[in-house]
């Protein structure tokens, strides 16, 4: 038996699979809709939650999987923003996510492994005025998943952004204890700024709730009778947001590099020089609980 599989199969649009039997994993991705990882299993059972039927409506936002967020996470206030004295509109959460994205190459030497991309294109352009290129690989390594991420700004100007991803883990209760250093957070749902106190219920919060000031690049969650998930990132990632809907199984735990709406703040941007790469990493572990 091979250590790493890859196959491809049609479903509406091209599936990409990659497995690991040794530790029955794998995960599925759909670069046509927005390179979207649109499952992640490991030890034989899924781990992700996902809308079918908003990933093969190419006009709906997906809801599951693992959406990417760029060039911005979350809201943007009015749906635009102003930007060297121009307005532009932008849709929340940015654009990748609304564009099929190429298959650059695919490999099984010491891992399975994906790398997709995404290049500007006019319609980009209109809301976001910067010749960018995502280069991501996806790669599935002892039932671990990481996203190894690079920010091309092929632009003649600094490229602003705060990307972010969107990870919806199946979950069979919303009351849940999450191992952070993080000792503050912000609720959207009354615009406060509190202390963590030990237990967030998703249930009771109809609005997403952010940690703050972590040091340790990392959060740990165990999802009752579901699953533990263990989420290592880079320290770009500043910000990790919480959020759910009453009635659905599932908790999205979300790496952000900066709250919402910082396109219009502009005070935590992050910018990529000209011509230049700004890297990143994020692996996302679970286990059964």
């Amino acid at each position: 038996m091979s250590a790493y599989e890859i196959r491809t199969y049609e479903d509406t649009y091209t599936v990409y699979e990659l497995k690991e039997p040794a530790t029955d994993s794998w995960f599925r991705i759909v670069p046509q809709r927005g390179g979207i990882v649109t499952s992640y299993g490991t030890a034989g059972e899924e781990r992700l939650y996902l809308e079918r039927d908003t990933l093969l409506d190419p006009e709906a936002n997906i809801r599951g999987g693992i959406p990417v967020l760029f060039p911005v996470s979350g809201f943007v206030t009015s749906g635009g923003y102003e930007w060297e004295g121009q307005r532009y509109a932008i849709n929340n959460h940015g654009v990748a996510r609304n564009y099929a994205w190429t298959v650059e190459r695919t490999g099984t030497d010491h891992s399975a492994y994906i790398v997709v991309s995404l290049r500007a294109n006019e319609q980009t352009l209109a809301a976001f005025p910067f010749d960018f290129e995502l280069r991501f690989t996806y790669r599935l390594l002892e039932g671990k998943l990481t996203i190894e991420q690079d920010y091309i700004n092929h632009s003649e100007k600094p490229m602003p952004m705060y990307p972010g991803f969107h990870p919806y883990f199946l979950a069979d209760a919303k009351a849940v204890h999450y191992e952070t250093d993080a000792d503050q957070l912000f609720d959207f749902n009354d615009y406060q700024h509190k202390p963590y106190a030990d237990v967030i219920d998703l249930d009771k919060l109809p609005e997403s709730v952010v940690f703050q000031n972590a040091k340790d690049p990392s959060i740990r969650v165990t999802f009752k009778g579901r699953q533990h998930v263990e989420m290592t990132y880079s320290d770009a990632f500043r910000y990790v947001v919480l959020w759910s809907v009453r009635g659905k199984p599932f908790i999205c735990v979300e790496p952000w590099m900066s709250m919402p709406d910082e396109i219009n703040h502009k005070q935590e941007l992050v910018f990529v020089p000209p011509g230049e790469t700004v890297s990143a990493e994020l692996s996302i572990r679970s286990i059964p609980v």
